[in-house]
């Protein structure tokens, strides 16, 4: 929506509306025996594969694009169930910004983790859902929440919006 010439004119700033929220995409990968990816960030909190969605691309779509750039893992967008979608927000020191996140399930990804980002991620590793490490990425822990309620992890404020099972 571009504003009306004059306004413009009046207000620069409103002629083109700067962007307001971000959606993503967090990708738990269930492995055997209810296992779970995890990667180090360089800053020591872990997280799970995932990261912005495209314009045009659906969930499912940004969680198998995002699972190959980040680990090399392959995936069909077909076996990614979309559990939940997650909405928080966070402030970049200036505004705040609304954060929509899909929380995305797959079992079956098919190849070894590997670190693809070497900028981004120190290692991988696959988790026992009790072994989750308490030291998570926020919307990484939302989105464990969002699978699996059960588990004892931290807090993670985000209004949770569980899709129909």
């Amino acid at each position: 929506m571009t504003a009306h010439p004059a306004a413009a004119a009046a207000h620069p700033e409103r002629a083109r509306p700067a962007p307001n929220g971000l959606t993503g995409v967090g990708v738990v990968v269930a492995g055997p025996g209810g296992r779970v990816l995890l990667g180090l960030a360089h800053d020591g909190r872990w997280e799970l594969p995932g990261g912005k969605v495209d314009p045009g691309e659906s969930f499912e779509e940004a969680a198998v694009r995002e699972l190959a750039e980040e680990t090399s893992l392959r995936a069909d967008a077909a076996a990614v169930r979309i559990v939940a979608v997650l909405m928080d927000g966070v402030t970049d020191g200036v505004r705040g910004v609304t954060r929509v996140t899909a929380a995305a399930v797959l079992e079956g990804a098919t190849g070894t983790p590997r670190v693809t980002e070497p900028h981004k991620i120190v290692r991988w590793e696959w988790f026992g859902a009790d072994d989750v490490p308490g030291d998570l990425f926020v919307p990484s822990a939302s989105v464990l929440r969002a699978w699996r309620p059960e588990l004892d992890l931290p807090d993670a404020p985000a209004h949770c919006y569980p899709t129909a099972r």
